[in-house]
C-alpha cells in the first residue's frame, strides 16, 4: 500500500477519538518519581552474554547517515579528577578516524541484562552510542538509544520489544509477544530513533497492516474509535520512511554553523547531512518544503558471529559495566532558534537537550519506565507479579494541520484545513524537550499538571501558541479546537491580534472563527495576545471576560500583515456591531455581483442584508446607550430580517455563483448566532 493511502488523523477526529477511549488509551508507564517493588539485579555472567547474544538486533541505517554506533572510550579523558568524554574530541575524532579509514569506526553496542528475583522475566538492553545526533526537533553531542527485550527466561522467548523514540515525552516503539527472536530496527536518520521491523518487508517500517503476511511492525494501542476514520497507534514510528517529509535543521554555536568551529579541523559541511535534506531555520522558507526525499536503506550493521549476507557492519558487544567509569558526556550547548510567539516572537534554544549518561538514568535499573504504551504494562503485570500495573500519566495530543484557501469559498474569504506536509514540532515551556509530530499527530507524554503554553512550529509555517491546562488526572489534555492546530504557511500569515487596553473588560478567552473552515483557535487570552491566520479567510475573532459574557469583530485581513482589535468590549453592542458589518459586508458582495439569472431575486437578497445592517446598527446604538429594552426591540428585528435573508437566499441562489452563496449562506448562520447571543446577553 502506498503510503499516500494509508489512514491519516482527519479534521475533528481526534478529540472524539480521545472521548471514546477514556483515560486509559494514553496512560503509560510509571512517572519518573515512581519505582516497581520488585527486586531487579544485572546478570554478569556467561547468561548474560549468551542472551545479549541470542537477540542482539539487526540495524539497518539510512542511506544518508552519517553516526554510527561506536565506543566512546576512545574519546575519553580526565578533568578535573573525573572521567568524561568531550563533545569536541568525539566527533572531531570520530570524523577523522572514519574519513581516514573509510569504515565507520569501532562499531560498538553495549548491552546490560537484569533479571527480576522470584520471576522467570529478565530485560536484556542494547544500548547505542553515537558522536553526534542532528534533527529536525534536536541536536547534541552523544547520542544514546537503547532497544530493550523483555525475556521469559523458562521459554526462552521475548515477550515484548521496546525501542526507544526521542524522549520519554515521546511514545516508543514497542511490539508485545514478536514472533521474530532477532529484533530488526530501522534508525531514524541523524536522530537514531529506534522503528522496529518485524514482519515480510525488512527495510520498511509498517504501522498499520498491510495484510495478513504483513502485520504492523508495532503493537501499541491505537489514539482510538471512530475505526472507519483513523486507526493512528501511538508510537512516533519512522515519519521519512511512511511517506512523510521530515526537514532537519544545521546545529549551530556561537552564532555560526557548528562545522567552521576551530576545534572541528575534520568537521565540514559535508560532514553534516545535506542540504536537499535540511534548512538553516524553520521561517527561512515562505512555505512547507514539499520535495524532500524519502528514506532508503544505507549500512546493515549486525554482531559479529552472526553470518549474514546482508550484513555490511559486524558490531562488538560490549557490557555497559566497561563504560560505568564515564561520568559525564560534555559539550557546550548548541542552538538553533524556536520562534515561541510571544508577540513579538521570542527565539529560544533550550530544547537542545540530551538523554545524559545512561547508568544514571532511571530505566537503567528499572527497566518498566521505557514502556510507553500501558496495555503492554498491563499484558506483562497479567503473566508476571514482578511487574507493576500502569499509573496513569498526564498527555497532551493535537492533530496538526494546514489550514488553505477553499474552492468553496470567493477568493480571499474561506479556508479549509487538510493534512499537513510536514512533520512540524511542540513545545511546552515547562519541558526543555521540544518532540517531532508523528503523522501529524503532537503528542508530549508525562506533562505535570497545571498551566503550560504549549507551541508548535515547522518549516516554511508560522509558529502557533496557546495556553493549555492539565487536569492531572490522566485523561488527555487536546490541545487547538476539538483537538486540532492548523498552521499557515509563513508566506500567507497575518498577525491578529488584540489589545484590550482602554477596554472595561477582564477578558479571559481569545477565538477566531473562519466563515468556511469554523473555529480555528481558542485558548486563553493573557493581556495583549495574538494569533497567526490566513490572509485568505474572513473571521469572527471572539473575545470573552471573566464573567462569560462574549463580544465578536469582523476581520478581513486580505493584504495586511497585521491586525489589531483595538479596546475589544463584550456585550450587546460589541455583538450587534458585529452583525451590523458581516451584513453590510455581504450586502456590498450580493450587489456587486454581475448576474445572469433573474436580477430580482439577487436585488432583494441585498435589500435584505441591508435592512439586517440597519436593525444591528440601531441595536448597536441603543446598547451603547444604555437603553436595554430599546436594543433588544432591534435585535428582534435583527432576527426577524434574518429570515428574510434565508427566503431570499433560497430565491436568488440559482442566480448566485456557488461560492458566494456559501459564503452568504454561512454568515447568516454565524449572524444568527451572534443575534442571539446578543438578545441573551446581561451586559449590554
Amino acid at each position: 500500500m502506498p503510503a499516500s493511502d494509508l489512514p491519516r488523523v482527519r479534521r475533528r477526529t481526534l478529540l472524539r477519538a480521545l472521548g471514546a477511549t477514556g483515560a486509559a488509551s494514553l496512560a503509560g508507564c510509571a512517572g519518573q518519581d515512581e519505582t516497581t517493588d520488585a527486586p531487579a539485579t544485572e546478570v554478569t555472567d556467561g547468561e548474560a552474554a549468551r542472551l545479549a547474544e541470542r537477540f542482539a538486533p539487526t540495524v539497518y541505517f539510512d542511506a544518508d547517515e552519517r553516526w554510527f554506533p561506536t565506543d566512546p572510550r576512545p574519546y575519553e579523558t580526565e578533568r578535573d579528577g573525573r572521567v568524561v568524554v568531550d563533545g569536541f574530541d568525539a566527533l572531531e575524532g570520530y570524523t577523522r578516524r572514519f574519513e581516514e579509514a573509510g569504515d565507520p569506526p569501532d562499531p560498538t553496542v553495549f548491552y546490560r541484562v537484569i533479571r527480576y528475583e522470584e520471576s522467570p522475566l529478565a530485560v536484556v538492553q542494547y544500548w547505542l552510542y553515537a558522536a553526534f545526533d542532528q534533527f529536525t526537533t534536536n541536536f547534541h553531542w552523544h547520542d544514546w538509544e537503547l532497544l530493550q527485550v523483555f525475556v521469559d527466561t523458562d521459554a526462552d522467548e521475548p515477550r515484548l520489544y521496546v525501542a526507544s523514540a526521542h524522549s520519554r515525552t515521546v511514545p516508543n516503539n514497542e511490539h508485545l509477544d514478536p514472533e521474530r527472536t532477532v529484533p530488526r530496527v530501522l534508525s531514524e536518520l541523524g536522530s537514531h530513533s529506534s522503528a522496529l521491523s518485524l514482519n515480510e518487508r525488512p527495510e520498511s517500517f509498517q504501522r498499520f497492516s498491510v495484510a495478513e503476511s504483513v502485520p504492523a511492525d508495532i503493537t501499541n494501542r491505537s489514539l482510538d474509535a471512530l475505526e472507519a476514520l483513523v486507526d493512528l497507534p501511538a508510537a512516533y514510528g519512522l515519519p521519512r520512511d511512511e511517506g512523510l517529509r521530515l526537514p532537519y535543521v544545521v546545529p549551530e554555536l556561537d552564532g555560526e554553523p557548528i562545522y567552521e568551529h576551530d576545534r572541528l579541523p575534520s568537521v565540514d559541511r559535508s560532514s553534516l547531512l545535506s542540504d536537499e535534506l535540511t534548512v538553516r531555520s524553520f521561517d527561512a522558507l515562505s512555505s512547507p518544503p514539499r520535495d524532500l526525499p524519502e528514506r532508503s536503506t544505507g549500512a546493515v550493521f549486525d554482531r559479529e558471529g552472526r553470518d549474514r549476507d546482508e550484513t555490511d557492519v559486524s558490531y562488538e558487544l560490549v557490557p555497559t559495566r566497561e563504560l560505568e567509569h564515564i561520568e559525564a558526556f560534555t559539550g557546550p550547548q548548541l542552538s538553533f532558534e524556536f520562534a515561541v510567539p510571544a508577540f513579538a516572537e521570542d527565539a529560544v534554544a533550550g530544547h537542545i537537550t540530551t538523554a545524559g549518561v545512561p547508568w544514571t538514568q532511571p530505566r537503567y535499573d528499572d527497566p518498566e519506565r521505557d514502556i510507553t504504551d500501558p496495555t503492554h504494562r498491563s499484558a506483562l503485570a497479567e503473566r508476571y507479579e514482578v511487574v507493576s500495573e500502569p499509573a496513569p500519566v498526564n498527555s497532551v495530543v493535537a492533530a496538526v494541520t494546514e489550514a488553505v484557501e477553499t474552492a468553496d469559498a470567493p477568493s480571499g474569504e474561506g479556508l479549509t484545513t487538510r493534512p499537513s506536509p510536514v512533520e512540524t514540532v511542540a513545545l511546552l515551556e515547562s519541558d526543555p524537550v521540544a518532540v517531532p509530530t508523528f503523522d501529524g499527530v503532537a503528542m508530549v507524554r508525562d506533562v505535570d499538571p497545571g498551566e503550560h503554553r504549549l507551541t508548535v512550529n515547522g518549516a516554511g509555517v508560522a509558529p502557533h501558541s496557546e495556553q493549555v491546562s492539565v487536569a492531572g488526572d490522566g485523561v488527555p489534555t487536546t490541545a487547538g479546537v476539538d483537538g486540532e492546530i492548523p498552521l499557515v504557511a509563513r508566506e500567507h500569515a497575518v498577525e491578529l491580534g488584540v489589545d484590550a487596553d482602554g477596554t472595561e473588560a477582564d477578558l479571559a478567552r481569545l477565538a477566531v472563527e473562519d466563515d468556511f473552515a469554523g473555529r480555528l483557535y481558542d485558548a486563553p487570552l493573557d493581556g495583549p495576545d495574538a494569533v497567526y491566520v490566513h490572509r485568505g479567510g474572513a473571521y469572527a475573532a471572539e473575545v470573552r471576560d471573566v464573567d462569560g459574557a462574549v463580544g465578536a469583530f469582523r476581520v478581513n485581513p486580505a493584504e495586511e500583515s497585521a491586525v489589531t482589535v483595538d479596546e475589544p468590549d463584550t456585550g450587546k453592542a460589541s455583538l450587534a456591531r458585529f452583525v451590523a458589518d458581516v451584513g453590510a459586508e455581504t450586502a456590498e458582495g450580493v450587489a456587486a455581483e454581475q448576474v445572469t439569472g433573474p436580477a430580482n431575486a439577487v436585488e432583494g437578497l441585498a435589500r435584505a442584508l441591508e435592512a439586517v445592517t440597519s436593525a444591528a446598527e440601531r441595536a448597536a446604538g441603543r446598547a451603547d446607550a444604555g437603553d436595554r429594552g430599546p436594543a433588544d426591540r432591534a435585535l428582534e428585528t435583527v432576527a426577524s430580517n434574518l429570515d428574510r435573508v434565508a427566503e431570499r437566499l433560497g430565491a436568488a441562489s440559482g442566480a448566485l455563483p456557488d461560492s458566494l452563496a456559501n459564503a452568504t449562506g454561512n454568515r447568516l448562520d454565524q449572524a444568527r448566532r451572534r443575534t442571539d447571543q446578543a438578545l441573551a446577553a446581561d451586559k449590554l
